[in-house]
C-alpha cells in the first residue's frame, strides 16, 4: 500500500508497526529513526526496519507515510523537525496516548503541504523497547483517529486505512472527545494499578495470587511516560478519579454500616459493566 514508511520510535508501539507492515508486505520499505544507535541495530536485527538512520530529516524524505511513535512529551517535536523535510502531501500521524495538546500545539505550524492527523492505537503492554513488539500487537485492537478542524481533506481517511490495514478498529473522534473518555477508560486504570501496587506491604509481597497480579500488571509500565500522561491529560484524569472516588465512598460506606444489599448492588452493577466488555 505504500512505498516507503518511516517509523520515528522503534519501541513496542513504533516496532509492532514495523513488523506488522512486514509481514502483511504494506510497504516496500521500513525506514526506522531513533535517537540511539544501539536500539535501531536492534530493531533492524529484529526485522523491524529495512532500513534506520538517527538522522530525522534523512529518514522523512522519501517517506509516503510517518508514523511519530516516540514518548508524548517529545511528539510535536518530532513532528516539527520531520514535516519540512518531507515531500508535499505526506501523511504524518502520531500514536501518542493523548491527543489535545498534540494537536493544539502543531495547528498551523506545520507546512502547508504537508498532511497530519493524530491517532492512538488502543494497544500495548507494560513492557517496553523493540524487542517487545510483536507483528499482530494492533489485530483486533481498537486505534482512535481524531482529526480537528484544520486537518486537510482526506487525511483522518488515509490514516484510518493504515491502521485498519495493521488489523485494527478504527473510531474518529475529536481530540478532546478522545482525551476525556481515556482519561477513564485507560489513564485511570494504570494509576489505580500503580496505586495498588504501592500500597501493598512488601511483606505481605509472597501472599499475592492472580488477582492482585492480574489488577497490577500494568503498574510495570514506564514511570516517565505514564507521568507525562496524567499531567497532560490532568484535567480529565482529575475528573475521572473524582467520579471513582464517590464509587469507593458508596462502598465503604457499605462497608462501614454492614449494609450487605448496598454491597451486592455496588457489585452486581460493576460485573454487570465488566461482563458487557466480554472477555
Amino acid at each position: 500500500m505504500w512505498k516507503t514508511v518511516t517509523i520515528i520510535g522503534v519501541g513496542l508501539i513504533g516496532g509492532s508497526i514495523g513488523l506488522a507492515l512486514r509481514e502483511r508486505k504494506l510497504a516496500e520499505r521500513v525506514i526506522g529513526v531513533g535517537r540511539r544507535a544501539a536500539s535501531l541495530r536492534k530493531a533492524k536485527r529484529l526485522g523491524i526496519a529495512t532500513a534506520t538512520t538517527l538522522d530525522v530529516e534523512e529518514g522523512v524524505s522519501e517517506a509516503d507515510l510517518v508514523v511519530v511513535a516516540t514518548p508524548i512529551a517529545q511528539i510535536v517535536d518530532q513532528v516539527c523537525a520531520a514535516a519540512p523535510a518531507c515531500r508535499p502531501g505526506t501523511l504524518i500521524t502520531d500514536a501518542g496516548s493523548t491527543k489535545g495538546t498534540i494537536v493544539a500545539s502543531l495547528n498551523g505550524q506545520l507546512p502547508e503541504a504537508i498532511r497530519f492527523v493524530g491517532s492512538h492505537p488502543l494497544a500495548g503492554s507494560e513492557k517496553s523497547g523493540p524487542e517487545a513488539a510483536t507483528a499482530d500487537l494492533f489485530e483486533g485492537r481498537v486505534v482512535v483517529v481524531t482529526p480537528s478542524r484544520t486537518t486537510r481533506k482526506g487525511a483522518a481517511e488515509d490514516a484510518a486505512d493504515f491502521w485498519s490495514a495493521l488489523g485494527a478498529t478504527v473510531f474518529m473522534m475529536s481530540p478532546e472527545q478522545h482525551d476525556a473518555a481515556l482519561a477513564t477508560t485507560s489513564h485511570l486504570p494504570h494509576l489505580l494499578a500503580s496505586l495498588l501496587a504501592g500500597a501493598t506491604p512488601r511483606a505481605d509481597l509472597p501472599l499475592t495470587a492472580t488477582g492482585w497480579q492480574d489488577t497490577t500488571r500494568i503498574a510495570a509500565g514506564d514511570p516517565e511516560l505514564w507521568t507525562q500522561i496524567f499531567l497532560d491529560n490532568k484535567r480529565n484524569v482529575l475528573k475521572s478519579l473524582a467520579r471513582f472516588e464517590k464509587t469507593m465512598q458508596r462502598a465503604k460506606a457499605a462497608i462501614e454500616r454492614g449494609d450487605a444489599k448496598a454491597l451486592d448492588r455496588l457489585l452486581t452493577e460493576a460485573k454487570a459493566i465488566r461482563d458487557a466488555v466480554g472477555s
